[in-house]
């Protein structure tokens, strides 16, 4: 390519391409002083001699005013995570995998902070720092740890499956510690007495009564329709939202007797909790049922006392931990938990009553 001066236009270049196209091109100074050259376009493309004299009389008319004249042509596309999310949730909806509540955790506690962030500016210490905001707003360090993983779960989704290059900031980050060793869970007496305290109100009395004979979550119990209830049978199908599908339930004989009663006027699909066509806000169980578990178990407790508090989850516990103080065996207690992996169910064997020094004493008799 050989580039000739305009003999019209000061800082006009015409340059010769080898396919016999005409590029032209300008020189101009930057607000520094430095030289600059520009490349306008194409002849082929309907530009001229004279299109080029008046960009660059533009481009000089702009530094004077201090604007850069290619600042647009220097913003780069800018990839935030909130971009990143939306792929990931997209995704995962597409595989038939799609966890609204991972989305509704995405965009309450990570979005505010970091979804509008250079995907390329976030660092270990944003993470860091997340963590400790996350923990001043009194978030279990379990939960904290479940933010972080969904956190590191995005992102790595891009760079595997969209081909991003980056090195995951959540990397390296430390999990915090969480303490499994003691499961509060309530006594056989204390199951009567929250039983007892809510007796009177309908919505609260069934989700608790299913809670405690299930052990299902508190959006696996909301989702509970009449037509998931099989009274002959005394059981019931239970989605699992937190790893999909189903798994089956069951109830006794004095509740089965309550919940005939209730379900008797209601249609197929309306939900067993609240008796209507809408399912039941988390929110509001939560909101009715906290002032309840306060007020009867966690009084003087702090409220950072994460294993010693009662809370609605409790609820799932009491009911393992029951079934294994029964002696019921550790693999039944799996499958009723619909646990993915026995090492989750383990925690209650400590509860099992020891039946061993029995076994011994008989074997070899």
């Amino acid at each position: 390519m050989s580039r000739i001066k305009s003999k019209k236009y000061t800082g006009v270049y015409l340059n010769q391409l080898v396919d016999g196209d005409i590029s032209y091109s300008i020189t101009y100074k930057d607000n520094t002083g430095k030289l600059i050259r520009y490349t306008v376009g194409k002849k082929s493309n309907g530009i001229t001699e004279t299109f080029a004299y008046n960009q660059r009389a533009t481009f000089i008319n702009k530094i004077k005013h201090g604007v850069d004249p290619q600042e647009h042509r220097k913003k780069k596309h800018i990839t935030t995570l909130d971009n990143l999310a939306d792929v990931y949730f997209k995704d995962k909806a597409h595989e038939n995998k799609a966890n609204t509540k991972q989305e509704g955790r995405y965009n309450l506690h990570i979005k505010p902070s970091l979804g509008s962030k250079d995907i390329n500016s976030i660092t270990k210490a944003d993470i860091t720092n997340l963590q400790k905001a996350l923990k001043a707003k009194m978030k279990a360090p379990k939960t904290i740890n479940g933010i972080i993983q969904l956190l590191s779960a995005i992102i790595n989704h891009s760079i595997k499956e969209k081909d991003l290059k980056l090195i995951n900031p959540c990397t390296g980050v430390k999990k915090l510690k969480t303490d499994d060793k003691r499961e509060r869970y309530l006594t056989l007496d204390e199951v009567k007495k929250l039983t007892n305290e809510i007796k009177d109100d309908d919505v609260l009395y069934h989700f608790v009564k299913l809670a405690l004979m299930t052990g299902a979550r508190l959006e696996g119990v909301l989702n509970i329709q009449k037509k998931d209830i099989k009274l002959d049978t005394n059981s019931v199908t239970i989605k699992d939202l937190k790893s999909g599908g189903t798994y089956t339930g069951f109830y006794d004989d004095e509740y089965k007797q309550v919940l005939e009663v209730h379900i008797k006027s209601l249609k197929a699909n309306d939900y067993v909790v609240g008796g209507s066509e809408e399912k039941t806000a988390s929110r509001t169980i939560q909101r009715h049922l906290k002032k309840i578990l306060d007020r009867l178990f966690n009084k003087g407790l702090e409220i950072r006392d994460f294993k010693n508090r009662v809370v609605i989850h409790t609820l799932r516990h009491t009911f393992a931990s029951q079934l294994a103080i029964a002696g019921v065996p550790i693999l039944t207690i799996k499958n009723l938990m619909n646990h993915a992996d026995i090492a989750q169910t383990m925690r209650y064997a400590k509860l099992a009553p020891d039946q061993g020094i029995e076994a011994v004493k008989g074997l070899y008799r």
